[in-house]
């Protein structure tokens, strides 16, 4: 094979030099990582952050990401491996695409997932238009997956090391955004080797301890926000067991998520009780015993299908499923009822399976991800 036609390693006839990538910077240690791996292999690299809300509150916040901080120690990295870098002001996006449907969501008690709704409307639209704009080839992530080149196109795969793996958090990625994505991380077996190649080369957010929770939420305290963002959001209601018997009161439905048990202050009764239902309309927590919680059927929308196949080619898929992204896949039967649509039947019921909590498409073998949709009600 001719020196001119060889692909280089991100997937380009051409040499590094005259690959554009564009780098989407966090100003934590992985996307850091790839953005160093990819100069020092000599790409046209492009460092680009996006300020995704008041940073100025957010400089003290320890384990966020998108804040003051974050922007300082990516500049910093763009500064030391010489490439240039930019700050984007997302933060009306964000809050658009985001920010309010999250609030709007949990207010109709349902378990929203932000991350999945960023990386879809802003992060692989926004910012993967702004790549285009500075003439990129591609755009780089630090995300913990890998993509492969398949017989009818890019391809998702699940990370090499399980424990780190994002997949849960990018179904939504579609095929046209997969061709232009590249995930530089996805093969690592294990986060040391990622450290270890920060201190290679030379970089000081090596040791930075990984963001924790969702970005905009302090400490994982939903409710706080939702009533910043909602004044008036967290009205007294009942706390009522599923035969009707009122057990008591609570301050809010937002303080509560399905399958929660601690914290209900209901003490004294006989019998485990849970979250089984959020009545928002009535204000009403419904709690019941564990077997409650145990659903066979879910149905799903807004569905991506990452298949080399049409989602309606078939009756039904058989398919691994994970509904909540620290649990692992299940055998599960997926019947579509429309392209974007379908209803999912678990071969084995699982327990707290909640409505605005995304239910992602595996392969019952290997490592590919077919895509998958978000729980609703019906």
């Amino acid at each position: 094979m001719d020196t001119e036609t060889k692909l280089n390693s991100l997937g380009f006839a051409k040499p590094p030099a005259e690959t554009r990538v564009v780098v989407a910077m966090s100003g934590g240690v992985d996307s850091s990582v790839v953005a160093a791996m990819l100069a020092e292999e000599g790409y046209d690299v492009v460092g680009v952050t996006l300020q995704l809300y008041d940073h100025g509150a957010a400089l003290a916040k320890k384990g966020a990401c998108c804040a003051g901080i974050d922007i300082h120690d990516a500049r910093r990295v763009a500064e030391s491996m010489g490439f240039p870098h930019y700050v984007l002001d997302y933060e009306n996006i964000f809050q658009d695409a985001v920010i309010d449907e999250f609030a709007d969501s949990y207010l109709a008690g349902a378990t929203p997932v932000p991350c999945i709704r960023c990386n879809e409307r802003v992060k692989f639209k926004d910012m993967m238009e702004t790549a285009r704009d500075l003439g990129a080839d591609c755009m780089a992530t630090g995300h913990y997956i890998q993509r492969a080149d398949g017989a009818h196109g890019a391809q998702l795969h699940s990370a090499a090391d399980p424990t780190r793996d994002q997949s849960y958090f990018l179904f939504s990625t579609t095929p046209e955004q997969l061709d232009y994505l590249r995930f530089p991380l996805g093969h690592l077996k294990t986060k040391d080797e990622t450290r270890a190649l920060a201190r290679k080369y030379g970089l000081e957010v090596a040791d930075k301890p990984d963001s924790q929770d969702i970005c905009f939420v302090p400490n994982g305290d939903y409710a706080s926000v939702i009533e910043k963002l909602r004044p008036g959001a967290a009205e007294p209601g009942e706390i009522v067991h599923a035969d009707g018997r009122v057990l008591g009161t609570h301050k809010g439905v937002i303080h509560y998520t399905i399958g929660q048990r601690r914290g209900l202050g209901i003490g004294g009764l006989s019998e485990p009780l849970y979250v089984v239902k959020l009545d928002v309309d009535s204000k009403q927590v419904v709690v019941g015993p564990k077997e409650m919680l145990s659903t066979r059927i879910i149905p799903v929308r807004e569905i991506n299908w990452l298949g080399d196949e049409p989602f309606t080619s078939r009756d039904q898929w058989e398919l691994a499923v994970k509904v909540r992204s620290t649990r692992p896949p299940r055998e599960a039967i997926v019947r579509p009822i429309s392209e974007s649509e379908a209803e999912v039947e678990l071969l084995s019921p699982e327990e707290g399976v909640s409505p605005g909590q995304a239910c992602v498409f595996y392969a019952p073998e290997g490592p590919r991800i077919y895509g998958g949709g978000w729980i609703w009600r019906g």
